[in-house]
Order: C-alpha cells, then structure tokens, then sequence
C-alpha cells in the first residue's frame, strides 16, 4: 500500500525561513510549498487541499490572524500552526482558540521543526479519523445496532442472523462488558419470536436459594416468606427468549431443573408436584471458563453439550483496536445530545492506546465521566482516569526495559482472569510472575 504523504503549505515573508523550513519539511517527505506572499497562498488553497500549513503570524497585505480565519474558511479540515516570534506569544495564544492546532517559536532549530512537524502530522490524521467515524456510527448503528468493523465479530453477527430462525440453544462467551446482552437481544429480535417476550436474567445478581423461585416460581408455602404463588421467568417467556447471564453461577441444584427444561420443555415450581409445559428458547452466557469449570465438577456436562448447540465467543475491545474510535464516536452522540463536545486526537490516541480491562462498559463510564468535566469544547488527556494520564505520560518520554516489563506486567494483570492466565499470556511460569510482582510491587 502507498504511504500517503501530507501536503504542506509554507507562508513567510521572511525568505531564509521560509527556504529553511522546505528543506527541512522535504526532508522527511512532506510535500512542500512555499509562498512569500500571503495573498498567493490563499489563491492555492482554493486550487487544491493541504493538509497542514505554516503561517507566520506578522506579514502584509494579511497578517497570520486573518490568514487564519481565510484558511478555516475554504478548507476547515486543514491543521494550521501559527509561527510567530517571542514578543507575540499572546496573539499565538489566541490564534489557537480560534482554530490553530499550536504555535512555532522562531527561531526554531531543524530538528524541532521536524518533530514539531511529525506530531502536527500525527495530529491531522487522527482528527481526520474522528471527523470521518462521526459520519460513519450512524449507517452502522442503524444497520446492525452492534457497533463494529471487525472482521471476526462481524462475522459472529451474521451467523446470529442467519440461525436466529432456529430453536438452537446458544451460549455466548466473553469478558463482562463486551455485549453479551446485545448480542442475545439482536438474535431474539431477527427470530420468529420476536413479538414474545425477551426475559433477562442475571445469574450472578441472585442469591443461590431465590434463584431457583426467580426461574421456576413457586406455590404459596413453599417456603419461609412464600405468602402468594409466584410465576417464574420461565413461565413468563413462554413463547419467547429467556437470556441466562452467568449461567456458569447456577448451582447444581437449579442446573438439574435447567436440564430438564432444555429435555422436555417442563418444570415444577417450588413446592409443587405438578408439571408445567413451556417453550422458550434459551440463550446462555457467561464471562467464565466453562471448560475448566468442566474439568472441576462445578458445571454439569450433560447441561453444559445441551446448551453448547452454538457457542462462540465475543472478541474484546482490546483485539479490535479499529472499533474504539468508532464507540467512542457513538457514545458522544448517546451522552451528549446537543454534540457541543468532541474528543480531541491527543485523548483519542490515549483512548486507542489504552487495553480496556473493563471493555465498553468502562469505555461508557470513562466518556460519561469525561463529559461531566469537560463540560464543552474538547475531551483532553486531564479529564481521563489516572491510569489514562499515566499512559499518556509513558508515550512522552523513553522508558527503561524495567519500566515497560513493569508496565507489561501490569496491562497482563488487569485483563488476566486469574495469575494462571496471567503468566500463561505473558510466556513465564508463575513462580517467576510472583517474584515480579514482589520485584514491581504489584
């Protein structure tokens, strides 16, 4: 693929900076242009696109300020840096507020001007990308109400579609707060049944001794506190969906009832001898590893191959780098109505950077939180959690090998389910994992 290279335009009066910058910009291979006249240059920018350009604050017949305001004008997606000498900070200053990406201190050395340049670079193409996915979540929310561009995961979603007809029982596998829900909602919604109602259940959220009720139901005495007979989410699903977050928490008990549903279509309520009929279509989850709960006796098989008729499992936000500014785009647009405040690209960098233990469900808690203290204009690195701060400060300066093992070490932790998983992921045994940790303090 052809590494596409920024178009540059160069605007100062003062003829050795203005050849000293284009060596220096070509250098790197930026495509440059260079304009003595102010006037001239504006005349070029109405004949084709740039993506940066360089404005020297004080010039004739018009100063940077009203270039400025020119350029913004005719191209609005061009990232404009101000130069301008030490007298004039202020004015440079203002300029930012007006549109300027930043300023650009004279006299600058070629090295500055060349790592100045890059990051301005850097910048357009990430403010580029958020422009463009503002215009793309609303196509991809309404079409699939899944908001992904990955390959895998878009795949898992057409072969939803396409079984979502069927009686198949299907269990989905997948860290908390990667869509388990949304997903078991779209295959109710695109079934036959979609008009029946779509029952939800967290297995977790329930104590084991009322879970078995909360399913089931029960009859009046039954039990301690069983004052009325009570229909159970089963028997409210008829017809439709029953939705079992964490199945993998149902105790052994509730799993012998849950297979004798799946078998014959009936179950008792507690305390009673009478069967009831009832045709629901179960779809499971859970964030566990069911094979190894196998492998403890914690999890019946025969319940474990009844609802193991489709199985896949979700894929994290960390293994689809290309969805987080697509998301990130989508909740600006869910939290904040009037779209006054946008993510500037330094903080979405972070955002791209960052491994998400806690999937969209932290990424939705960090933009709501990130839009109360930005209150308007732009979301910046300040607004972010700590460990986002943090981040941010690790890109900006050389980090030893022991700080980056320390930091590794420490990105493995957070999205390992346990310190098994953990040294397995990061190549070591963990005997050597607990040394580090000890070692890092982690």
């Amino acid at each position: 693929m052809e590494k596409l290279l920024p178009k540059v335009l160069v605007v100062d009066d003062e003829e050795n900076i203005l050849k000293t910058m284009g060596i220096c910009l070509r250098s790197i291979g930026f495509e440059t242009q260079l304009f003595p006249n102010p006037m001239d240059a504006l005349e070029s920018f109405r004949r084709q696109k740039y993506d940066l350009a360089f404005i020297d604050l004080k010039m004739a017949p018009l100063d940077g300020m009203e270039m400025l305001l020119e350029i913004k004008k005719i191209s609005p997606e061009t990232t404009v840096t101000i130069i301008t000498a030490h007298g004039s900070i202020d004015s440079a200053v203002e300029a930012i507020k007006r549109g300027a990406y930043h300023y650009l201190q004279k006299p600058f050395e070629y090295t500055e001007l060349q790592i100045f340049a890059q990051k301005a670079w850097e910048y357009h193409q990430l403010n580029v990308e958020v422009n463009a996915l503002r215009q793309l979540v609303t196509p991809i929310e309404h079409s699939t109400k899944f908001i992904t561009r990955n390959k895998k995961m878009l795949e898992i979603l057409d072969l939803t579609e396409r079984l979502a007809d069927s009686d198949l029982t299907i269990l989905i596998e997948g860290e908390s707060g990667t869509g388990k829900e949304l997903v078991a909602q779209l295959i109710h919604d695109k079934s036959i049944r979609a008009k029946q109602p779509f029952v939800k259940v967290n297995c977790a959220a329930l104590p084991m001794e009322l879970l078995e009720s909360e399913l089931f139901g029960h009859i009046r005495g039954a039990f301690t506190g069983a004052i009325k007979d009570r229909i159970g989410r089963f028997e409210l699903a008829d017809g439709g969906t029953i939705f079992l977050d964490e199945v993998a928490e149902i105790s052994m008990k509730v799993q012998v009832k849950l297979l004798r549903v799946l078998q014959a279509k009936e179950f008792e309520r507690v305390g009673e001898s009478m069967s009831r009929k009832v045709d629901v279509r179960i779809i499971a989850a859970t964030n566990r590893n069911l094979d190894e709960a196998l492998q403890k006796g914690a999890f019946r098989e025969d319940l474990f191959y009844r609802l193991n008729a489709l199985r896949f499992r979700l894929i994290p936000l960390r293994d689809r780098p290309e969805d987080i500014p697509l998301l990130i785009q989508f909740l600006l647009k869910k939290y904040d109505k009037n779209e006054r405040i946008s993510v500037s690209p330094e903080a979405m960098k972070i955002f791209k950077l960052y491994p998400w233990p806690g999937n969209v469900r932290e990424m939705e808690n960090t933009i709501q939180r990130a839009l109360l203290l930005a209150q308007s204009g732009q979301i910046e690195i300040h607004h972010l959690a700590e460990e986002m701060r943090l981040l941010a400060e690790s890109e900006n300066q050389v980090l030893t090998l022991e700080e980056l093992e320390k930091h590794h070490i420490k990105n493995i932790l957070t999205r390992a389910k346990d310190y098994d998983e953990a040294a397995r992921l990061l190549g070591i045994d963990p005997a050597t994992l607990w040394r580090k940790r000890k070692k890092f303090n982690l």
